[in-house]
């Protein structure tokens, strides 16, 4: 399996829907694969913090109650149906109207649409820097001491302009990966949100072709995945991966400024 294939597959994998020697194979790739297993280790995090954050939402009594005497008044004005199929469909009906009301968020988690690669990737980094124990290398003193500091840790220079402000406030930065190579990451917030800013080098990525919109002076892709806003551009040769579960309208404020006029 290469690993593109292997990434798309994680989450069926992980809930075993994949048939027996599918799931042997990418079984297989992951004890080989460093970067896949990160993926992996990423995805079952991800999964699990969204288990227990997101809110539930219970039928409420007074729907159940409507519910139930509604069903009995159907069966009165028709009784030679009811005796024949009404009752037997009474517990299904009762399961699909519960299903209705307190499934909403599972509803939209399965049918949303399959985010791309890097949307994935930029997620999942997300989530390992929220996870660890020391998701900051550097402490800011500002962006003119934390962008020194990547000199001979990275195979480039990044290129960030926007020093942090009140609004904004840069914590610091760190090393991280991006898919296959190193990446420069640096932390922002936004009141008690974080928000991680990722740039690497951009050529050789698949990079989403639709749905780009202006982002200052770049075009950007602007997309949702799994609760997480995320905003992707290039420049200079250079990769852009902006992520937070910080509202889309405030995140792109953030954006703007890292890009620059």
């Amino acid at each position: 399996m290469e690993c593109r294939e292997v990434r798309e597959l994680l989450l069926d994998y992980q809930r075993g829907r994949l048939e027996p020697d599918r799931a042997r194979a990418l079984r297989a790739h992951l004890e080989t694969c460093p970067t896949c297993t990160r993926a992996e280790a990423a995805e079952a995090l991800l999964t699990d913090i969204l288990d227990r954050q997101l809110p539930q939402h219970p039928a409420p009594l007074a729907l159940k109650r409507r519910l139930a005497a509604q069903w009995p008044a159907a069966a009165a004005v028709r009784p030679s149906w009811w005796q024949r199929w009404g009752r037997p469909l009474v517990p299904a009906a009762a399961v699909a109207a519960l299903l209705l009301v307190t499934m909403p968020l599972y509803y939209q988690r399965a049918t949303e649409r399959q985010p791309s690669e890097m949307v994935r990737e930029a997620v999942n980094d997300y989530v390992r820097l929220l996870a660890s124990p020391h998701p900051i290398d550097i402490e800011s003193g500002g962006i003119h001491q934390v962008k020194p500091w990547f000199e001979g840790r990275l195979d480039f220079a990044p290129q960030v302009a926007f020093e942090g402000n009140s609004e904004f406030p840069l914590r610091g930065g760190a090393v991280g990966y991006f898919l296959d190579r190193k990446a420069a990451v640096f932390v922002y917030a936004r009141r008690l949100h974080t928000i991680s800013l990722f740039v690497f080098r951009a050529e050789g990525l698949p990079w989403p072709s639709g749905e780009l919109r202006p982002l200052g002076r770049v075009q950007a892709h602007v997309t949702a995945s799994r609760g997480f806003n995320v905003v992707l551009w290039q420049t200079g040769g250079l990769g852009y991966a902006l992520v937070s579960d910080l509202d889309a309208p405030e995140l792109l404020q953030l954006g703007e400024r890292l890009v620059g006029p």
